[in-house]
């Protein structure tokens, strides 16, 4: 049995060594930037000015416009995502069903300038639908902060059918045949029994979407630029010295709070996830 353990831990090793180089190590340096000062010709110091800085003014804004975009996508990315996952576990045609899936992994994945490119393309000032449909007369612009839900929804919903769908295929048919058969009706089998077993991983899915839409970066620079505030930006602009010379603590600062941020929502999710993921073994 020991030597089997001893087996099992070396095993993991590099995993483990993998994770503690590619995630710990800029971890632990974001964390000291985040606290340091680098001022020229003296040595490193400790502050907490940097991170104060970097939850004031623009930097705050930023900070909550991300939230608020994030937020705001993913919610609606879950609901329609839901949606079409459950159109395609009903269907009776495996072709529409592999159909899907093909076409949520590549269309999950297509982010970045192509994406923002190919928006400007057809729902510009000057794009293709806008011209033809005259929306610019009726007070559509892209790039504004509900023009970049659109954009963030064309990959945020297929990145949700692909997460959801394993937990709708573990509902079980007896579950809805017992709530039918005692009196329950569709609205009703959803609201007492469906969407509480799938609350973890719909929340999850939320989570997955809220955390992509948090760190997306090249679709937000290419379309909007500086006319939606997001930490991203922001982050960007200070590294690149856009905003000051010394800025890159507080690039830094706002990196960490990011973490934070992420890893607050993570503490709402698992604990969810271990009461509830029983239901669909």
């Amino acid at each position: 049995m020991l030597r089997k353990a001893a087996a099992g831990r070396l095993a993991v090793a590099p995993l483990l060594i993998f994770v503690a180089v590619a995630f710990g190590v800029p971890a632990v340096a974001m964390a000291y930037g985040a606290f340091t000062t680098n001022t020229p010709g003296t040595p490193a110091s400790y502050t907490a000015g940097n991170l104060s800085a970097s939850l004031q003014g623009g930097y705050l804004t930023a900070l909550l416009g991300s939230v608020k975009l994030s937020a705001s996508s993913a919610l609606i990315g879950t609901a329609i995502g839901l949606l079409l996952a459950q159109a395609v576990v009903t269907s009776r045609f495996q072709t529409l069903r592999h159909a899907v899936l093909s076409a949520s992994g590549v269309l999950a994945n297509f982010g970045g300038v192509p994406l923002a490119f190919a928006f400007i393309a057809t729902l510009g000032n000057a794009g293709v639908l806008t011209t033809h449909l005259h929306l610019t007369s009726a007070g559509w612009s892209l790039y504004t902060f509900w023009g970049l839900n659109l954009v963030y929804l064309y990959f945020l919903i297929p990145l949700m059918v692909l997460s959801v769908l394993p937990a709708l295929d573990g509902l079980r048919r007896q579950w809805r045949e017992a709530a039918q058969n005692n009196g329950a009706t569709t609205w009703q089998y959803w609201r007492h029994v469906a969407l509480p077993v799938l609350a973890p991983s719909l929340l999850g899915g939320f989570i997955l979407l809220f955390g992509t839409a948090f760190a997306a970066y090249a679709t937000a620079a290419a379309m909007v630029g500086a006319s939606v505030p997001l930490i991203t930006l922001q982050i960007a602009n200070a590294l690149n010295g856009n905003v000051s010379a010394d800025a890159g603590n507080v690039a830094l600062a706002m990196s960490l709070d990011m973490v934070v941020i992420a890893v607050l929502v993570m503490a709402v999710y698992l604990p969810l996830q271990r009461r509830s993921a029983r239901w669909l073994v």
